[in-house]
């Protein structure tokens, strides 16, 4: 999977991009049908409401390609919700990274566009993160939440590259334990799940910010977590994978210690969650649990 590292220069790859795909993102507030296809039965995460939160269906080349939910307060995405493409983990692109217009404009239009000039920010670096908000870390890297390695078509792969869909995560933990999980469920899901994978992967809050000209600018997640939903799975599976479907869970430590990844069931993640973010009480996933109605776990 390609992530790029806030920890090396990046600025002389996007500056002076000026040809890439094109590619669009839609501010919804209520998600259209090809975009509710990323989320299982058609419904969001339940028990996060909040004004600064935004939902985005995420374009590229006119195909809408996964959800976010957007913090446009902490320019951050409390989760990306996709599903999953069989991959072999190796293939990569390379592409500029974007940023979301219609995060800054009223006007129902609009392309995700590559970040081009230094000052190119002042336009809408009110609600989301800029790639100077990155440039002078050294502690963190751009971490995606929906990696470019659970996706298989280089389109596909190339519409994770927007600030909207990336958080920092302390070099550390993506290199390492954040790195090797989500390897884990690529070969996981390749392997046993035989229909579709959906899956959600956010963070929890903080009160660490990425700072610029002495502002806070961009929150650094505590924790990072995902959960995956597949209904039709391979139940001749060996037990210690058979047991974590339908649907499983993890998270970790957003910290170079102490980072281990905790694989649990989705409730427990919940529960977790629900002590440790800013979700309600009725904070659910998957609608359903991640069960067909009229259906019962097996």
């Amino acid at each position: 999977m390609v992530k790029a590292c806030v920890c090396s220069p990046l600025l002389a790859v996007v500056v002076g991009l000026l040809a890439c795909w094109p590619a669009s993102a839609v501010v919804q507030q209520t998600l259209s049908p090809e975009c509710r296809r990323f989320l299982y039965l058609g419904r969001e995460p339940a028990g996060l409401e909040d004004h600064s939160l935004v939902k985005i269906c995420q374009f590229y080349k006119r195909k809408a390609r996964y959800v976010t939910l957007y913090n446009t307060k902490d320019h951050v995405p409390v989760y990306s919700a996709y599903t999953f493409k069989s991959s072999d983990g190796e293939q990569k692109v390379d592409v500029p990274w974007m940023y979301e217009p219609q995060l800054s404009t009223s006007v129902d239009v609009g392309d995700m566009q590559p970040f081009l000039h230094d000052t190119m920010h002042q336009n809408f670096e009110n609600t989301q993160a800029v790639l100077e908000d990155y440039a002078n870390t050294v502690l963190y890297d751009r971490g995606h939440l929906n990696p470019d390695e659970h996706q298989a078509t280089s389109d596909d792969k190339a519409a994770t590259y927007t600030l909207t869909n990336v958080v920092p995560q302390v070099c550390g933990f993506h290199r390492g334990p954040w790195r090797a999980q989500e390897h884990a469920i690529r070969r996981r899901l390749n392997n046993y799940c035989r229909g579709t994978a959906y899956v959600v992967t956010g963070i929890t809050t903080s009160g660490s910010m990425i700072r610029r000209d002495t502002v806070d600018r961009v929150a650094v997640p505590t924790h990072l977590w995902s959960a995956y939903c597949c209904i039709d799975y391979d139940h001749n599976a060996p037990y210690n994978e058979r047991y974590k479907f339908p649907a499983f869970a993890h998270y970790g430590l957003n910290d170079k210690e102490n980072n281990e990844i905790v694989e649990l069931s989705v409730p427990k993640l919940e529960d977790f969650l629900k002590k440790t973010t800013f979700v309600d009480k009725n904070f659910q996933i998957f609608a359903e649990q991640c069960v067909l109605p009229g259906t019962t776990m097996s």
